[in-house]
């Protein structure tokens, strides 16, 4: 047998009716050893593409030889995927306590320090790696047991993260709005930008927000700063976890699937799991930003919007983005408001609905950006 291929189901949450909602998990192991990966899909209930992406990964890797280990979960959230009202699914937050699903992961930066206290400066960067992941897991499961309990998205946040915690590449495959591919990438695998078939890649530092990728390289980053300062090393775990925005959500389209999961079996390939892969990073241009730079342009006035920047679209300063209708206002002058971009910008998504209240968010934008690669 070429890989090992299995599937269980673990669950996420429970209902009002006692029942459990169970999420599927497939494996996907190698006969050489090598790092593992953890992929899931749909923890915000709109963000439907990544699921296809899933499949089509699940396909392309039963016929590869891994070394390693994949393991793979698809609409990681079934509560949020079933939140509809009429046409639309309301999944980005918990309908119970109002909590955005992608912001309850673990991290505590004094379970880090109280770690590196019992690591010595003879001990090996692999010992290390083993006790510090199984030191992790426990105070993950240590969380879970609360004896005040949880809100229903950390909980399910939790259980994911047990099963991302032994994985030394984490990818998070989401959705914007209405939106262009973009990924966010911790500053120092800012190499890693270029294995990625990305055109835009948002450079993150290490500040804890609450996802799951920052819940993955944060303890890591923060871990190996704080041991190569105390005893003057050069550790590198060789942790990466990333974001990957794959277009707009409420979405399945097999075709872009195909194309992400190209891109994301050439990072895998970069990484040395396909040691039979012809897969390379395609030959393209790659924009990239610092997240200071990437930007919210926000409404000062309510209204019906025509948004004339689509996402990924250059915008020099003073062009026209949207234009917003008054209803009050159409016998006059008033009656059509335009937004003109504060300076050069690039749009990475843009709000879903042409009605809009004052102070929404109007577009999310690249500025004070710079090219990574050249596509010829």
């Amino acid at each position: 047998m070429l890989n090992q291929v299995s599937k269980q189901h673990i669950r996420v949450a429970q209902n009002a009716s006692g029942r459990s909602m169970n999420v599927p998990v497939y494996r996907i192991k190698g006969q050489r050893p090598g790092p593992t990966v953890y992929i899931q899909s749909s923890i915000h209930g709109a963000e439907v593409q990544g699921n296809v992406v899933i499949y089509h990964l699940i396909q392309w890797l039963q016929d590869t030889p891994v070394s390693g280990e994949i393991i793979l979960v698809p609409n990681c959230n079934p509560v949020g995927t079933n939140i509809k009202a009429g046409e639309y699914t309301l999944g980005r937050f918990d309908p119970v306590n109002g909590t955005n699903w992608n912001r309850g992961y673990y991290y505590d930066e004094q379970q880090i320090q109280l770690f590196a206290q019992s690591v010595t400066d003879e001990e090996s960067g692999a010992s290390i790696k083993q006790r510090f992941r199984a030191h992790w897991q426990q105070a993950i499961a240590q969380k879970l047991a609360s004896p005040w309990g949880l809100g229903l998205a950390q909980q399910l946040n939790l259980r994911l993260q047990q099963l991302a915690v032994d994985a030394d590449y984490v990818l998070d495959l989401h959705n914007g709005p209405v939106s262009t591919r973009h990924i966010y990438i911790p500053q120092y695998a800012k190499d890693s930008a270029l294995a990625f078939n990305f055109p835009h890649c948002i450079f993150i530092p290490n500040a804890f927000a609450g996802a799951l990728d920052e819940a993955t390289f944060c303890p890591w980053w923060t871990l190996t700063d704080l041991l190569n300062a105390r005893d003057q090393r050069t550790l590198d775990f060789g942790v990466e976890a990333f974001t990957l925005e794959m277009g707009s959500q409420e979405v399945i389209d097999f075709a872009e699937g195909e194309i992400d999961a190209t891109s994301i079996i050439s990072y895998l390939t970069a990484k040395g799991l396909l040691p039979e892969s012809k897969v390379t990073p395609a030959n393209m241009t790659r924009i990239g930003v610092a997240l200071a730079d990437y930007k919210t342009l926000y409404t000062d006035w309510g209204g019906m919007v025509e948004y004339c920047a689509r996402p990924g679209q250059h915008v020099k300063e003073g062009e026209l983005l949207a234009r917003v209708l008054n209803i009050d206002e159409l016998d006059n002058d008033k009656g059509s408001k335009p937004v003109y971009a504060p300076c050069d910008l690039i749009p990475m998504l843009h709000f879903p609905s042409a009605s809009v209240l004052s102070g929404t968010q109007l577009y999310k934008c690249f500025t004070n950006y710079f090219t990574l690669s050249e596509g010829s």
